[in-house]
């Protein structure tokens, strides 16, 4: 059975805690800030450091080496130079958000894919989760935890605008969260090109300004930097129409066969040919 300590009995920390547990990995003691740490990798196979990134080399420093012991981190965006003290280095950060330790420890269990490197130690916990492991190069390291955070911290502060401006029409949050998951949903199986829709990707530019004379001025740089992201998203893909055909899932496929089903159905019924909806 492969042991593991962590270092930071946070969010992160105890929700891997709780998910190495769950899936039969021995989790020692949680440390702390006020424990003392110089022989945290003494007795374990795995030390796991989930600290804030700007703690890690600090921590890493202060645990003294074990041949025998892989001391790893959970950051996305450092490399392993920072555990330059240790001789057997990993890293393994979850493409997740673990806002509780409850949520998060099954969101590691979930599936998802893991951003891993150095000793193989970190890909067998990985597997140990179920989860899939990435390998990122050093050089792209950077770019990839990057796209994690538009993924996600900015998805959130997106809501927030949606929130915002939402408040000013007297509506709720809540009516436009089906809205943002069918998007969502769309992009999964359609890719982002094709899922995209709006009068800023079909160059409606009159609409476009009367949502900008509506809004607060204090909402148009988020608005305005949306735009241009749809624009650039919709012009590239008008540039380069014979993109390669999207797999075709069995939930795109039944989606087609139902589409298929009511076009036939609206050419042979006359409420169709007279109805104003379209």
């Amino acid at each position: 059975m492969t042991t593991v300590r962590i270092i930071g009995p946070g969010r992160a920390g105890r929700a891997f805690a709780l998910a190495f547990a769950a899936v039969g990995v021995e989790v020692k003691e949680l440390l702390g800030r006020a424990d003392d740490v110089s022989s945290a990798a003494v007795g374990v196979d795995v030390l796991l450091l989930a600290v804030p990134d700007q703690a890690i080399p600090t921590v890493a420093a202060a645990v003294r080496p074990v041949r025998s012991t892989v001391v790893a981190h959970c950051s996305g965006a450092l490399g392993l130079e920072v555990l330059a003290a240790h001789e057997r280095v990993a890293s393994l950060h979850p493409l997740a958000t673990l806002p509780d330790p409850i949520i998060g420890a099954a969101r590691l269990r979930a599936g998802g894919c893991f951003a891993v490197a150095g000793d193989r130690r970190a890909t067998e916990l990985v597997q140990a989760l179920g989860g899939c492991s990435i390998e990122i190069p050093e050089q792209a390291r950077a770019r990839y935890h990057a796209a994690a955070c538009i993924a996600s911290n900015h998805l959130v502060a997106l809501l927030g605008q949606v929130q915002r401006v939402a408040a000013s029409a007297g509506l709720p949050l809540e009516a436009f969260l089906p809205l943002a998951r069918g998007a969502l949903d769309d992009v999964r199986l359609l890719g982002p090109a094709a899922a995209l829709t709006g009068p800023a990707a079909r160059g409606d530019l009159a609409t476009v300004e009367q949502h900008r004379r509506a809004l607060d001025p204090a909402e148009l740089d988020g608005y305005d930097a949306g735009v241009a992201l749809a624009r650039r998203l919709a012009t590239a893909a008008a540039a380069s129409p014979s993109e390669p055909a999207q797999p075709a899932t069995e939930e795109v496929s039944r989606g087609r066969a139902v589409a298929g089903a009511l076009a036939v159905a609206g050419r042979n019924s006359s409420w169709s040919r007279n109805s104003s909806w379209s």
